[in-house]
Formats: structure tokens, sequence, C-alpha cells
């Protein structure tokens, strides 16, 4: 005979076992994501010899030819473009220099601007999503992550800060993946300016973005080595990006903003490749008489007539007219560019129009949720936060990319 003490402990297994068993399966916790931003690595500086560590990778896993970026060809809003899928016409992040009423001015360098949720706030990103689905991230300096957007921040944030290297940048990235279990991100995001400072200051070709790329790669090399040494790099999917190329501007190719309309006629919102021109009240035909159409190095548009494949023009905060530079030329305020001219060396722009080989980003993925060996076609840049949202196992917000282009690198779904 059974004792009684044993029937009730068989009872009380069958009930957990029933209870179990109507319970809801939770889906498993995705394995952690790893995006790594390498501000204005040209798709054509891979392979060079450069990047021993970032071509091994993409050899290993999936690269594409090239990634298009999204227009304008700014830092800013094509790292929102990234992580959002939306294009900048729609997130709202139309420049790195921008201005509303009610909000002010935005620009990079500020802080206070940056960190100011209304100006995200037309687009949800890909840390906001996990986190308001029980996920943690963490997020080292990507442009958005140190607002509250919907009153949502990442876990762990830090502020960009030129002081701290990319070795130490992804030195703290890998004590997050590599932390305690219970503390380590489902999202991990890394931004590296390297490249781009020394391509501004240097020009694409210079030996000192050679010297930047070797940098980078080596943080991306040692930060690889830390996740094997911990058991946890064949379980992190790994997404590499840029946001944009870099092309050659020689000293002499600078206009003065001024020269192209007067501070009477207009205020001149943003400057560089992409001019945003604001007329003053009552000088509107004067202004669209004296920019619109073709004015080497430049053409301008109404922001509603701008070309169509650059799907831009119908965001509040883009200015009336926008002037968009050829290739390698800048337009500076007319101090700035007296000082470009005397320099006599090359520096290097973006801004320019998406489809010129020397505005091509990177794309490169490795880990659990991808083949090895495959290079796609091209894609633009708003395919990235699809994936994003299915390697995460989270419902993608509305964008305006589609997956269908990385199909073809990614491990059939496990049945």
């Amino acid at each position: 005979m059974f004792s009684s003490a044993f029937r009730a402990a068989w009872l009380a297994g069958l009930l957990l076992l029933s209870a179990c068993a109507s319970a809801p399966t939770r889906p498993a916790s995705p394995d952690p994501v790893l995006l790594i931003s390498i501000d204005a690595l040209r798709a054509s500086y891979l392979g060079r010899g450069d990047t021993p560590h970032l071509d091994a990778l993409a050899r290993d896993g999936v690269r594409a030819q090239w990634m298009t970026p999204s227009y304008p060809t700014l830092t800013f809003p094509n790292h929102y473009t990234l992580v959002t899928g939306q294009r900048p016409d729609h997130h709202g992040v139309i420049h790195n220099s921008m201005r509303e009423a009610g909000l002010g001015e935005f620009k990079v360098a500020d802080t206070q601007a940056t960190g100011d949720a209304r100006w995200w706030s037309e687009a949800t990103p890909i840390w906001v999503t996990a986190e308001q689905h029980g996920l943690k991230t963490a997020i080292w300096a990507w442009p958005g992550s140190s607002a509250p957007i919907g009153g949502v921040l990442p876990n762990e944030y830090r502020l960009f800060d030129t002081a701290i290297p990319a070795a130490a940048r992804a030195a703290d990235v890998a004590g997050w993946l590599t932390g305690p279990v219970q503390a380590r991100p489902a999202l991990a995001a890394l931004y590296m300016e390297d490249v781009d400072e020394e391509g501004h200051n240097h020009g694409p070709d210079s030996p000192q973005v050679r010297e930047a790329l070797r940098r980078v790669d080596a943080a991306v090399g040692a930060l690889l080595d830390t996740l094997q040494a911990h058991g946890q790099l064949e379980r992190t999917n790994i997404v590499i990006v840029s946001d944009h190329g870099m092309a050659t501007v020689a000293p002499e190719h600078v206009i003065a903003v001024e020269d192209m309309v007067s501070k009477q006629e207009a205020v001149v919102v943003s400057v560089g490749q992409v001019v945003g021109v604001q007329p003053n009240p009552g000088f509107e035909a004067a202004v669209e008489a004296r920019l619109l159409g073709r004015h080497p190095p430049y053409t301008c548009w109404r922001k509603g007539e701008l070309p169509a494949r650059w799907h831009y023009g119908s965001n509040a905060r883009i200015p009336p007219i926008v002037c968009q530079m050829d290739e390698g030329w800048d337009a500076l305020p007319a101090e700035q560019a007296a000082r470009r001219r005397l320099l006599g060396h090359d520096r290097g722009s973006h801004g320019y129009d998406p489809a010129l080989e020397s505005m091509r980003a990177i794309f490169i993925a490795h880990g659990p949720a991808f083949r090895r060996g495959v290079v796609l076609p091209a894609f633009d840049n708003v395919d990235v936060y699809p994936l994003l949202a299915r390697l995460l196992q989270v419902p993608p917000q509305p964008n305006d990319g589609t997956l269908a282009p990385l199909q073809a690198g990614l491990q059939p779904p496990a049945h």
C-alpha cells in the first residue's frame, strides 16, 4: 500500500503537470543581437587589407554588395532610418540641422536638442519596441538613444563622447554581452565615428582614413574575441552597417551660401551638401526666381518637387526650397568657405545623391540566424529594421522596409 504522504505528493505532481500543460507557452528568448555602425565606412573600403576582421566576418556570414543609404545621406537621418525602417521624410529626422516652430533648432552637437524626444517622436526605434516587450537593450551613442522616445530609454545607454576611443567603446559593449546572465541585453548597439572624422578632415583616399579603418576593425576584432572567450560568439546575431560613404572635396570646390541667396531674402536652415532655404515673408517669389533649377554646382527644387526616387519632401520640417550640391562640392557660410579654400588639401563630404558609388554603405551579418558565405544584391537601408525586429522576435512598427532582399541570407525558421 502507498502511504498517504506518497499519495499526496503524487497527486500534487499530477496537478503541477496538468497546470504546465494548460499554461500558454512563452517563446524562447531570442539570441542576442549586436548592431554596430561604423560611420562613413564606404563599401569600397572593404577587402583592401585594412579590415581583416570585418572581411572575415563577411566571408563567413552574409554581406551585401553594398547598401544604399536614404536621402539625405547624412549621419542622423540614416542612423534613425536603420533603427526605424522609415525614410527621413517619414521619421522626421530630416537633416543633421533642423528647425521647427515651438521646438527651436536641432544641431547634432547640441546634446539638449538630441536628447529631446520631440525631435524623434515621429517613429519608434527598435530599442523602444524591444524594451516594451520586456527585452533589455544597451546602446552606445546611437543617435536618438539618449532621448526618452515614447517615455522609454534603453536599459543602458552611453552619451556620445569623442574622448572615448573605439577600443574602449567596444570593450564596454563586450562587457554588456558577457556580464551576469540576468543583466545581459537582448540588443546591444555600438556607434563609432573614427572613419567619418578622418574622411572629413583628410578625404576618403587618405592614409588617415586607412589608419582609422584599422583602428575600428581592431576594436571589432577584440569585441568578437571577448564573445568567443565567453562562448557567446556563435549564439550572437551580429549586424554591421554604415550610414553612408564619403566623397572627395577639393579645397576649391566650396561656395558661399551668401552667394546663393542673401540674408535679406531668406534664412538658410542647413548648409553643406543639402542646403535648406526658408524664404523671408514677401521674398518667396524672388527666392524661387533666384534658386529654382540648375545652377552648377547645385540644383534647387521646391520641397514637393524633389526627385521621386529620393522619397523626400513631404515632412513639415523640410524647408520650402532644397538645393542639392553636386558630388564633391560643399556650400558653407562665407567665412568658413574662405578658410576651406586656404587649406590646400582635399577633404571629404557626404550628403550627396544616394545612387552615387561614393555614397554606398556596408552590410555584414553573422550568427545563428544567418547562412554562411552569402553575398546579397544591393538593397536599401530601410530593410535593416525589419531584420532587427525578426531577430529580436518583436512585432515591427510601421516602416518602409521589407525583409525580401535579405531572405536569401537567412536560415530557414526552426520547426
